[in-house]
């Protein structure tokens, strides 16, 4: 399906319509260039239709029904509470499909002719698209994103094993469902899943969330033991047969379904990089320079295709900076990317803590007002900062922590430092005050918090 008629020659080809695509579609029309996208399934790619969007639609409500059946705390008592899985899909699918028709939108908008179809380099300068259609381009950028790592043994077959794209697209809840990986995917599945009253186990070869913040894990955990989610580490998968999935350690785990979250690879499949002077490296990721330029002077690329961190809001970026580096020098230069785990309570990080040199300040929610009020004081704000006070890393474990991580990485990309945002007027009772308390204790002067001299 062609949105327009499709041009022979044109400035700019885009291969892939995701976030990190169509952005820097829009961005290179915004500079007078002719651009074609070329996607071959929907607009928004991954992130609108399958991951993000999704995940964050399901957590949500999985939220509502967990704290409307968990809210006698408070004084309320509600009964004969439900789900309706199909009701519950289908909204689901109605966000995806008004954000892909707004994405659609914007390319109409912004003159870009969007081609549904598969895409093939035929040299440096051309594309092969449906039909056989050949479009010469002046630039070409590649969005193209990734797909979900295989398990040997435990293969997609869209049926009992799936990956995370069909466990975010069922319309009915699974009564035990079992999680193979540990990562950030796995436990933002594995916790909505649970609240939605499946009996769900998580299965590690280390430890979950191994790459975070060991304070922030311990919370998480604690938190998923509440929730009755099992936890197997240092653990893998033997075999699954009748709804029963055998582990190297002789535990056997009764499980519907199986999630296999184990990691992503490029997506590079027949785009036919061969023909031109694109290079990979070991791991199959197509490498850039600081302008995301490949190492053919006419191609860009953009997104989870060049590697770590794979993070829809590092594909936006880049897809600013490409869609302006098809016209002249632009840099993807920023210091930080945040990270947001959907866990419960959310973990958050921007910049370095891990850094020993570091001076670390820590404020526990404990002390927060709003997190007293709505009975949510598992967590922290963490701020790593150096000798001269300068702030290079925050780490928040806390509700709504997606929400306060955008003043920790603006500070640090501002080079600020503990009295920049302890002197900067927080407002009152919210979770952003953690920040500030927490430059407070850096600073050896808390309010809210009482240190030992």
């Amino acid at each position: 399906m062609v949105m327009g008629s499709i041009p022979e020659n044109v400035d700019v080809a885009v291969v892939g319509g995701g976030l990190g695509g169509y952005i820097s579609a829009i961005r290179a029309s915004q500079l007078g260039l002719n651009v074609v996208l070329v996607e071959k399934h929907k607009l928004g790619g991954h992130c609108l239709n399958y991951a993000c969007i999704p995940s964050k639609t399901l957590i949500h409500i999985s939220d509502i029904l967990y704290n409307a059946k968990n809210s006698q705390n408070f004084g309320i008592n509600a009964s004969d509470i439900s789900i309706d899985a199909k009701k519950m899909y289908e909204y689901r699918i109605n966000v995806s499909k008004k954000l892909e028709q707004g994405v659609e939108f914007l390319c109409k908008s912004n003159d870009i002719e969007v081609i549904k179809s598969e895409a093939t380099f035929l040299s440096s300068n051309s594309l092969q698209v449906s039909d056989g259609i050949k479009i010469n381009f002046k630039k070409a950028i590649i969005a193209t994103g990734s797909e979900p790592v295989e398990l040997k043994g435990f293969e997609f077959n869209n049926i009992n094993i799936l990956d995370y794209k069909k466990a975010l697209s069922l319309d009915k809840i699974p009564e035990s469902i079992a999680i193979i990986g540990a990562g950030f995917v796995s436990i933002e599945i594995g916790t909505l899943y649970a609240k939605l009253g499946s009996k769900v186990s998580i299965i590690s070869r280390s430890d979950i969330l191994s790459n975070f913040d060991p304070d922030a894990v311990a919370i998480i955990k604690k938190r998923m033991q509440i929730l009755n989610i099992n936890i197997y580490t240092n653990s893998t998968p033997v075999s699954y047969k009748d709804n029963v999935l055998e582990l190297n350690n002789g535990s056997k785990i009764i499980a519907e379904l199986i999630v296999v979250s184990i990691g992503m690879y490029p997506y590079t499949q027949n785009l036919g990089l061969e023909n031109t002077k694109v290079q990979t490296d070991k791991k199959g990721f197509v490498i850039t320079d600081n302008k995301l330029y490949t190492t053919d002077e006419n191609i860009l690329a953009v997104g989870d295709v060049i590697g770590q961190p794979m993070l829809a809001h590092k594909a936006i970026r880049q897809g600013i900076v490409a869609g302006e580096s098809v016209k002249s020098p632009a840099f993807f230069d920023n210091i930080v990317i945040p990270y947001v785990v959907f866990s419960d309570p959310e973990i958050a990080v921007a910049g370095d803590i891990k850094t020993s040199s570091l001076k670390i300040a820590k404020f526990p929610l404990t002390a927060l007002g709003r997190a007293i009020a709505f009975n949510r004081t598992d967590g922290f704000v963490k701020i790593a900062y150096n000798e001269d006070n300068i702030v290079k890393g925050i780490e928040i474990v806390s509700e709504d922590a997606n929400a306060l991580i955008s003043e920790a990485a603006l500070a640090i990309e501002m080079g600020a430092t503990l009295e920049d945002i302890a002197d900067t007027i927080h407002p009152h009772p919210t979770f952003a005050e953690s920040i500030q308390e927490a430059a407070e204790i850096g600073l050896g002067r808390p309010v809210h918090f009482f240190i030992k001299k």
